[in-house]
Formats: C-alpha cells, structure tokens, sequence
C-alpha cells in the first residue's frame, strides 16, 4: 500500500538521522524513546488542523475528510485518516496523533511531545501565502517561538532547549509554490523561469532550516516534491490541453530535479550548521507509482474520477486520495 510505502522510507531515513546523531556524539540508542517530541513544518501533506484557526477557505474540516480517522471525525486533516506525521508519532513511540499548534485546548503534555505548525496553502514564497491566506514558513517559525516559550514556562529552560535539540523535526513544503507561482495562476515569479525559480525556493529552505537552527532545532527532515504534475488539480487544469487525464511529463520532470538539488543543497546546508542532523526525505517514486498504477494499491473507484472520492461543498469538489490502506483506518 502506498501510505506504507512512504512511511517505510521515511522511518528508514529517520533510523539513518538517529544513527548519524548516535555516531557522531557516541550515544547510545534506545528505541524504546529515539525522540522526546515530533515538530511538523509544511503544508496540506502534513497539516494536522491548523487552518480550522485562521481566516481561509482552505479547509478540510467536513466530508468526506476524516471518514477513516479514529471516531470518524473531520479534523482539518486533508485525509481520510491519519497524515504521516501521526503515523510517525506513533511508530516512535512519542504519541497517537499529532494536534495542530492552534487548538486552544492543547494540554502540558502535548506541548512536552510535539505539535504541528503546518498550513495548507501554505509555501516558502510569500506569494503563495497571499493567494492562500495560509500560514507561511516564515510564520510557522514564529509559532515555534511561541511553542518555545510555553515549552520554557512548562519544563524549565534547559529541559526545554534539550527538548527541542533533540525532536524529531519534519518539514514538508514547496509544492503549493510552484503549483501557484508557476503552473497555474499570473504571477511575477513566471519570469524567473523554471530553473531560476528552483533556486529561489531553494533560498527559501536554506533560510527556513537555518532559523530552525537557530532558535534551537537539530534533527530536521525535508522531504522532496511529488511528482506535481499527478496531482489532481494540475491534471484536471491541463485537461483541457489532453484528450486524457493524465499525469504532466514536464512537471514531473521539473520535481525530479527541484528534489535532486535539493538532496544535494541539504547536505551543504548541515556542513554548515554545527551538530546538526538533516536528511532529504524521498516521495516522489511512491507517490508516482500510485498514481500511475491505481491497481497495485487496491483502487476501490476505479471509474469514479481515477480513484478520487468526490464531495460537493459550496460549489467546490473536494478530492481526496482514496487510499485502501489498513493503517489508515481507525
């Protein structure tokens, strides 16, 4: 199954993140407890609830969101159950699920374990954040100061800062970017074109890890693009210049080699930054097979727009991936 698939290559890359730390400061790893508490950084893919708190229409707070999560709730998740952060918590043994930074009932100990800042919409171009009205990296780095400081008022400074270094960190972000700035709407990004435009988000990731770092961060996973060009709406957008629905070579390709500069930037960047830990985090090959291959992943809707549940919500037809995953039931 697809989510397992994902989720196996991203444990693996975190066994390989513990493994690196463990090594290089001849520490002793305990696997009952590799990791105090979980940060998730990014957009839709990962956020937890957040924008169910702020003034945008990017929601996933009702049907059929959340049909599978545990009490089949809509929680804000753009899911059908759990994200992989949630997952991840679990398998780590740091918590069930992991509860957006916003709700305003977080307890002591979801602060202890780990929230997540991620936004949908949201992008490391500030252009993206204007036409989503979502929370940009930039502010998600700002919310951590404010985790911060509750994290110091709950557990004193030196266990929280000890918290934080060692916390697994996920960021997942940059499709909204391209998909908004270059793909589909006017923006005056276009003229960079597609390589210059690389680079720019690239910038934007080197500044984002490096605040990350400095207010305290050590462990830090970025994980790669999709292939954007399977993408639901970027199929259904260029559908028009098909006689089919199908995935869009050109964007796919631009994915494959945003992702190898960036493997390749994140390296650079932990040579920098004293005591850190960062890993590139691959989706691409998963995400691309599922999309091209419904079948091997026991596509229950076959026929019903490529494998896409469908709702009618104020005009909008929301599509969320059906994936036919036992771990994504409750």
């Amino acid at each position: 199954m697809l989510i397992h698939e994902i989720i196996f290559m991203i444990i693996t890359t975190i066994l390989r993140l513990r493994t690196s730390h463990a090594n290089s400061t001849n520490e002793t790893i305990n696997n009952a407890s590799m990791f105090p508490a979980i940060l998730v950084f990014g957009d839709s893919t990962i956020d937890t609830g957040n924008n169910n708190y702020i003034n945008t229409i990017i929601r996933a707070n009702f049907p059929p969101y959340g049909c599978n999560f545990p009490g089949r709730n809509a929680t804000g998740r753009f899911s059908n159950g759990k994200l992989i952060p949630d997952f991840i918590a679990s398998l780590m043994g740091i918590k069930d699920t992991v509860p957006p930074f916003l709700d305003p009932h977080l307890s002591d100990s979801d602060i202890l374990t780990g929230v997540c800042f991620a936004s949908a919409g949201s992008g490391y171009d500030n252009y993206t954040d204007l036409a989503t009205l979502s929370l940009s990296v930039a502010k998600q780095a700002d919310m951590l100061r404010s985790y911060l400081a509750r994290l110091n008022r709950i557990a004193g400074e030196e266990k929280a800062a000890t918290i934080l270094s060692e916390a697994l960190v996920i960021v997942s972000s940059g499709t909204n970017d391209f998909d908004i700035n270059l793909y589909d709407t006017p923006s005056p990004r276009v003229k960079l074109g597609v390589n210059g435009y690389q680079n720019f988000i690239l910038s934007g990731v080197k500044n984002f890890v490096q605040e990350l770092y400095d207010i305290g961060c050590r462990k830090i996973m970025v994980l790669g693009l999709p292939p954007i060009g399977c993408l639901p709406i970027q199929m259904t957008m260029d559908r028009q210049k098909q006689s089919e629905r199908r995935c869009i070579d050109k964007q796919n390709s631009d994915s494959k080699r945003y992702n190898k500069k960036l493997k390749k930037s994140l390296t650079v960047i932990q040579s920098n930054l004293s005591g850190s830990v960062i890993f590139y985090a691959d989706i691409y090959g998963a995400i691309l097979d599922m999309a091209t291959n419904p079948q091997r992943y026991g596509d229950r809707n076959k026929g019903d727009d490529e494998g896409m549940l469908r709702n009618r919500r104020n005009g909008t037809i929301v599509l969320v991936q059906s994936f036919n995953s036992d771990l994504s039931r409750p």
